[in-house]
């Protein structure tokens, strides 16, 4: 199918763009937020409490946060520190896209679901605005496989990694992990009609593998929250940790209680997916528009050559999650691995069975993306941040002349429609992560005044707010949290530096409060971006100002 030379060096490139993502700033909220919860517990020594600034968290359990930390451990406190266990976690999902696919289908569609998985625009965004996403979408499929696995083989070590696989998905998010992985097992039981593998006593044994698993998370709970019930969260006490992440979490999801109701269009996942999957959200409609109708033809009979894993997954899973009443577009990442599978073993049939007029079709489908890809990064670089060396501008000429050398060469439809959708993926990421998301993060009052503090050799301990606003990315780059105090104990501060915004400054000022020095940098919400924004005559208007005041 596909040469291994090519395979590996287009898996090479992906790579090599996860890793310029590694060592840009991180974004507020999420990433800057974990990796300042995940620094507080190696500064205190204390990786059993989760803190979020000066709250009691209990809203997701502890296992990102510790691979966080012990990242931090290992390597020192730094962003790229924070997004390797993400990184590595989605390298394993890759993997397990690979396994799965190998074993449900055959090796060719294997190579392609994992390459498919990688260069999905959401996964490739998990592995720089690393979230909980990453570590729970990877050892989810990690999990799903190894179970199949010993549907399949019938085989004790399979069913034990499967279970050590849940254990950690579960205590990376919760219940939705084991919803997705019970969900996408059932359906191919009930495919393949081998209940019997439910009725063994080494599904006990995967029972008591996964208790092991999810017990330091359990017990961490344990302290935090059930042996304190006067502690007050969300305007509750007498929270139990233990029942929440085993009752309460996915409930609170799907109702918007708690945590708040953010959506109740039921098509959000829908139109969200059109993006999240790109390059390839063409290709995965049709694969699942087809893959129903063979299935509705067959009367769901069973067929050798087919698996209802992940069409059944997708469908039920799909139908579940747009129930929620707080949604959020990555909270689908955890389907990826099955839509890759799904695409993978479509596009191989298109080309066994000859199918050219479909594959032509997608082929110039594909050829559109590109285009759109392509005309977004000249907007890019010539125009929303225009490139300030001419080093930029020789690497973006020699990547296009890539290619189009690609998009020109003479070879079998499937292996363009591979290549040149990967590429669409790599042009994209690679100007995002090398460029885009670097320029842009300069507008991240956080970050950019670190730097500030840093340059001055500002102490970070003397540094304060008159507000409970979260200042993650300060917190995190100063490895210190910014202090909160009243204004009124202001007036008491001498030699000290206070952060403020544009309103807070024009309070202070008002309250008769003077500074002797101003330190100021452009503050904009990066994650929400706008037209306004982006086109550089109208941004100023945009923008607001934090500002450090140096108290007289």
């Amino acid at each position: 199918m596909i040469s291994s030379l090519r395979y590996w060096f287009l898996l090479f490139l992906v790579v090599l763009v996860y890793i310029t993502g590694m060592f840009v700033t991180l974004f507020e909220n999420d990433s800057a937020q974990f990796a300042a919860m995940a620094m507080r517990m190696v500064q205190e020594n204390d990786f059993f409490t989760l803190i979020k600034g000066t709250e009691e968290y209990l809203d997701k359990p502890h296992m990102h946060y510790w691979l966080a930390a012990l990242s931090f451990k290992i390597f020192g406190i730094h962003d790229w520190a924070y997004r390797i266990p993400g990184i590595l976690a989605t390298l394993l999902g890759a993997y397990s896209c690979y396994g799965l696919g190998k074993l449900l289908y055959n090796k060719d569609i294997g190579k392609f679901s994992a390459l498919i998985f990688m260069t999905a625009q959401t996964i490739v965004l998990s592995t720089i605005d690393v979230r909980t996403d990453a570590v729970l979408t990877g050892f989810t499929i990690f999990a799903i496989w190894q179970l199949v696995s010993y549907v399949e083989k019938n085989t004790i070590w399979n069913i034990v990694l499967g279970a050590f696989g849940a254990g950690i998905a579960f205590s990376t998010k919760g219940q939705i992990a084991l919803v997705v992985i019970s969900i996408s097992i059932l359906c191919h039981l009930a495919y393949t009609r081998k209940w019997e593998r439910l009725f063994n006593w080494k599904f006990f044994v995967a029972l008591l593998v996964f208790g092991i698993t999810i017990t330091p998370m359990l017990y961490a709970y344990y302290l935090q929250f059930d042996l304190h019930p006067e502690k007050v969260i969300r305007g509750k006490n007498n929270r139990s940790g233990i029942f929440f992440i085993f009752w309460e979490q996915s409930f609170e999801r799907l109702s918007g209680e708690g945590v708040g109701k953010n959506s109740n269009d039921f098509f959000f996942f829908f139109h969200t997916f059109l993006w999240v999957f790109l390059p390839w959200t063409v290709l995965a409609l049709i694969a699942y528009w087809y893959r129903i109708r063979t299935f509705w033809k067959l009367r769901f009979k069973y067929r050798s050559q087919y698996e209802f894993l992940t069409l059944g997954g997708i469908t039920i899973l799909f139908f579940l999650i747009s129930l929620a009443q707080f949604k959020l577009p990555h909270y689908i990442n955890i389907l990826m691995p099955l839509y890759a599978i799904l695409s993978a073993s479509y596009l191989h049939s298109l080309n066994r069975h000859s199918k050219s007029a479909v594959i032509k079709g997608l082929l110039g489908v594909q050829y559109f993306i590109l285009s759109l890809v392509f005309i977004f990064s000249l907007l890019v670089c010539f125009h929303v941040f225009k490139f300030q060396s001419i080093y930029s501008y020789i690497v973006l000429v020699a990547v296009l002349a890539v290619i189009t050398y690609f998009c020109l060469k003479r070879e079998a439809y499937y292996m363009r429609i591979i290549t040149l959708s990967v590429y669409s993926s790599l042009l994209l990421n690679g100007v995002l992560n090398t460029h885009f998301y670097p320029t842009l993060l300069e507008y991240q009052a956080g970050s950019t005044m670190a730097e500030k503090v840093s340059e001055h050799e500002i102490a970070t301990d003397n540094i304060y707010k008159i507000s409970k606003r979260f200042t993650w990315a300060l917190d995190f780059y100063n490895e210190q949290p910014v202090q909160i105090i009243t204004k009124s104990a202001l007036k008491n501060l001498k030699d000290s530096w206070v952060y403020v915004d544009d309103n807070e400054l024009q309070e202070l000022r008002d309250s008769g409060i003077n500074w002797k020095e101003q330190i100021t940098v452009d503050q904009f919400r990066i994650t929400r971006l706008q037209l306004k924004f982006l086109n550089p005559q109208t941004r100023h208007k945009k923008l607001n100002h934090m500002h450090l005041l140096h108290l007289d």
